[in-house]
């Protein structure tokens, strides 16, 4: 769905209020008088917000204008300080004031604030739209009407890039939300595959399909046993290549876990744990949304992005408890739970990753249940080989509203995975950190000392929406990462630490 929008530096009129249904209003908190005598309508708002008893800022309230179309208005009145997590959320509010009305056009204007703060506002509002807006998978007898917003107007603020990134941003994180809603009879990997394929083409991707017979030939013993379970044969390893124009000065490799369906094998889940394992690919969901929304950036520095995609069954033929088996690498893997399968699915693509040397690798998968314990589903978890890079991602994570937090890495962690038979296990047998214990399992995969960050993705589902997101399904990911690789410039950062 394509919404346009049009941008104006100048502030509308009462007039311009009364020929349009929808509009959303920010105002700084405390608003003074000499501001509300410029606001249009500023006296009728003022009145209103006085006979709520002067509500809190950062909160949304709605009023109808006392026109001839009487205009739907929601407004706020935001402080300097409101973190990038509630003004999202806050934002998503003022949207779903209009949203049952299904407006063809909304209106947004943000007046008071200098340059800085006015982009910024006007961003979560238009990133908010965008993402209530958002066509997803729907399988009802009757469906839902479409929403069928087609335009955006803004008032008060103009970017020259027409907010590129804020509609790359939400393209990739919509494509990641569709393919986790997709039940995992209509996104097997022959489907996803497909799907990646006619994406690569339209957009000029170079494309490469690595399945069994070649994995067989690489020798990746810790994908294949995964795999082995499925009786189609459709499993295997997508490789994306994008290449700018000129020469490209450092190459970031996009790694996801792309489980279509996850039984848990042989260590079966219960009921309750399966359902929703159509969801357990959402890794690979992330990493291609993410590769969609920087090539539309037409980003000048090279990438690839790697998609492991697999079934996790059930079957006289699936991987067992006992089994030891050897990834591309030669390590040799003890398997003690195959309901771990994301970590051996990523172990060989990690392989494969990091024999090119790229400037960093970012994974990305849902991967433990611990790590949920841990954070719960309103953060995802981060581990990295490079401690410095630690507060970047922590600050990536806050100032684009999908907020992160670090675990160690210590090898210490490492005795819990020792195995008396193979070079490692694959988990431990007792309950534990296992969301640490993963990631020094995946650390040992990734080759050459490559600079690494791998993200947990226990955000991936959060009840009820998540900041600018409505649905449970939140494709939480893909903003974070262009905040940490374009604002952060870690890449950058990488090379100036090594």
């Amino acid at each position: 769905m394509s919404v346009e929008l049009k941008q104006s530096v100048n502030l509308p009129t009462e007039k311009m209020l009364d020929q349009s249904a929808h509009w959303i209003m920010i105002l700084p908190a405390n608003v003074p008088k000499t501001l509300w005598l410029r606001v249009p309508y500023g006296e009728t708002i003022r009145q209103f917000r006085e006979r709520l008893h002067q509500p809190e800022n950062n909160e949304a309230l709605v009023q109808d204008l006392p026109n001839t179309m009487h205009t739907r208005l929601s407004h706020a009145c935001v402080t300097m300080d409101i973190s990038s997590f509630k003004l999202l959320g806050l934002a998503r509010k003022l949207v779903d004031a209009h949203l049952r009305f299904k407006p063809k056009t909304l209106s947004i204007m943000v007046m008071g604030f200098d340059g800085e703060h006015t982009e910024r506002l006007t961003e979560a509002v238009i990133t908010a739209a965008l993402a209530a807006v958002a066509r997803l998978p729907e399988f009802k007898q009757k469906k839902d009407k479409a929403q069928p917003l087609k335009q955006i107007r803004v008032y008060g603020c103009s970017r020259g890039d027409g907010f590129a990134r804020t509609f790359a941003a939400n393209e990739g994180n919509t494509l990641a939300r569709r393919l986790s809603m997709l039940p995992s009879n209509k996104l097997e990997p022959f489907h996803y595959r497909k799907e990646v394929e006619k994406l690569a083409k339209a957009k000029r991707w170079n494309y490469e399909f690595i399945g069994i017979n070649e994995l067989k030939k690489r020798k990746c013993g810790a994908f294949l046993a995964v795999s082995q379970g499925s009786a189609t044969a459709d499993a295997g390893i997508i490789h994306l290549r994008y290449r700018p124009a000129g020469k490209s000065r450092e190459t970031l490799a996009l790694v996801g876990k792309g489980i279509c369906y996850d039984t848990g094998g042989n260590s079966l889940k219960p009921p309750r744990y399966m359902f929703g394992m159509h969801e357990d690919m959402l890794g690979s969901a992330v990493a291609l949304g993410t590769f969609l929304a920087l090539s539309e950036l037409r980003v000048d520095f090279a990438m690839d992005c790697w998609l492991a995609l697999a079934m996790n069954h059930i079957g006289p033929k699936a991987y067992k408890p006992n089994d030891v088996v050897t990834a591309s690498d030669g390590t040799n893997i003890e398997v003690v739970n195959t309901d771990a399968e994301g970590r051996m699915v990523l172990a060989d693509t990690l392989v494969m990753a990091s024999k090119s040397r790229p400037r960093l690798i970012i994974d990305y998968a849902t991967l433990t249940g611990s790590c949920v314990h841990a954070l719960g589903t309103a953060y995802s978890g981060v581990f990295s080989n490079r401690n410095e890079l630690l507060s970047l991602l922590i600050e990536a994570g806050s100032d684009s509203g999908e907020r992160v937090w670090p675990f160690p890495l210590d090898e210490d962690f490492d005795e819990a995975i020792k195995s008396t038979i193979a070079d490692v296990r694959q988990c431990a047998l007792e309950a534990g950190p296992d969301h640490i214990q993963a990631s020094r399992f995946l650390q040992r995969f990734v080759k050459n000392d490559t600079p690494w960050v791998h993200v947990d993705l226990s955000a991936m589902n959060n009840k009820g929406g998540l900041a600018h997101i409505p649905t449970d399904s939140t494709g939480f990911g893909v903003r974070f990462s262009l905040d940490l690789i374009l604002d952060k410039d870690i890449l950058a950062k990488v090379k100036q630490s090594e």
